[in-house]
């Protein structure tokens, strides 16, 4: 599986089948999944102060996204983000 930089824009479908450009703005690995922090391309490249919708979610074998299914694997994705971007303002 290639490996998912952070800046990349991929195409994912929501629940409409609309088609929606996102881009990662993280990769982690917890317990031995990988998963990703997406926001709409769009929302990014305004650069407004305001929050983006961040949302997460898991790659499988394949690399392709799937969502994230239990409320306990979102909390532990979600903590561990926080805690990556806490680093990076810190460095």
């Amino acid at each position: 599986m290639s490996k998912i930089e952070v800046g990349e824009i991929f195409t994912i479908s929501d629940e409409s089948n609309e088609e929606q450009e996102v881009e990662v703005l993280g990769v982690m690995t917890i317990e031995g999944n990988d998963y990703v922090a997406v926001a709409f391309a769009e929302d990014v490249s305004q650069d407004t102060e305001e929050d983006i919708d961040i949302f997460f979610l898991k790659v499988d074998e394949e690399g392709d996204f799937t969502a994230i299914e239990s409320d306990e694997e979102f909390d532990k994705v979600s903590s561990a983000f926080d805690e990556m971007m806490d680093e990076e303002e810190e460095e």
